[in-house]
């Protein structure tokens, strides 16, 4: 007789009583899984916590963590989550954000694949949808780079899923680099950077299933439109885009089976290689040599 699968879903809230209660409800929905979700609530000033009570007392498969703490961003709350959580008793972790909707069979599928390709880590394109009704797929499956995990994440952390041993590994690193892991601002980006320098293997499918909700409020969000592509390049000019990748390389190269730097020479010599989909390649490229990077 095959076991269901087991899975520990990691949730970061914050101020989301408007979302949280239709994303939990696509949660404890899918398919063919037996599910523990964990919520780690943010300091919120409205009623978030209070209505995750209410739902761990009518469910005996959710669990909120102790309130009370600032975090400040979702990467801080996910690095708490994976930090706190006991992982040991689940076949596979997952991520979850507050404020997305899950298609019915998204774990099952992922799942599925994990076992297929041998996977150590799992995540796929999602649908953004806006309250307009607007939708827009979201493309992050392009052909994964030699080091592109040094310059990018795999996706949005929502549609991770991970192998617990594989999990269990990047939370023993976690704890050794507690201070220095947290000083980097995407945990997406520092959970898919780790298993790839650790040799890990990765999948990005072209499966979407789930619909990732955009509003005002997104700490990161599509970035798409004139607006949102101004306030990245802002960004990159003040360095905070160098600077991450430079936190990244600085935890991960000892550890790493790619040897990489950023000086100009390198970079140039293997631009192909930084980025997955070919208009970032270009992008890139063009910051490197007009030393915008």
């Amino acid at each position: 007789m095959i076991s269901t699968p087991s899975i520990a879903i990691l949730l970061s809230a914050y101020n989301g009583v408007e979302w949280i209660e239709e994303q939990i409800d696509t949660i404890l929905k899918q398919q063919n899984v037996k599910i523990q979700l964990f919520i780690s609530v943010d300091l919120s000033t409205d009623n978030t916590y209070d209505l995750c009570k209410e739902f761990e007392q009518k469910k005996t498969n959710i669990t909120i963590l102790e309130y009370g703490d600032r975090f400040g961003g979702a990467a801080k709350n996910f690095f708490r989550l994976i930090r706190d959580v006991d992982l040991l008793g689940f076949d596979y972790v997952a991520l979850a954000d507050q404020d997305d909707i899950w298609n019915d069979g998204k774990l099952d599928h992922a799942i599925k694949m994990i076992k297929q390709d041998d996977l150590d880590g799992y995540s796929s394109d999602v649908i953004a949808f806006w309250s307009n009704e607007r939708e827009k797929l979201v493309k992050k499956s392009f052909p994964q780079k030699k080091f592109d995990y040094f310059f990018e994440a795999a996706g949005p952390g929502c549609t991770y899923v991970l192998k617990q041993r594989s999990a269990q590994k990047f939370k023993k690193f976690l704890i050794k680099n507690w201070g220095d892991v947290n000083l980097v601002e995407l945990h997406d980006w520092m959970i898919y950077a780790y298993f790839r320098s650790q040799g890990m293997k990765w999948k990005i499918d072209d499966k979407p299933l789930m619909f990732y909700r955009q509003h005002g409020h997104n700490q990161v969000g599509l970035n798409s439109g004139l607006k949102a592509y101004l306030i990245r390049f802002n960004k990159i000019k003040k360095k905070w885009y160098r600077d991450e990748v430079q936190k990244i390389i600085c935890l991960l190269n000892e550890r790493s089976a790619q040897d990489i730097s950023l000086k100009r020479f390198f970079l140039i010599k293997n631009f192909w290689h930084l980025r997955r989909r070919p208009r970032d390649v270009v992008i890139l490229l063009f910051m490197i040599i007009f030393k915008i990077f």
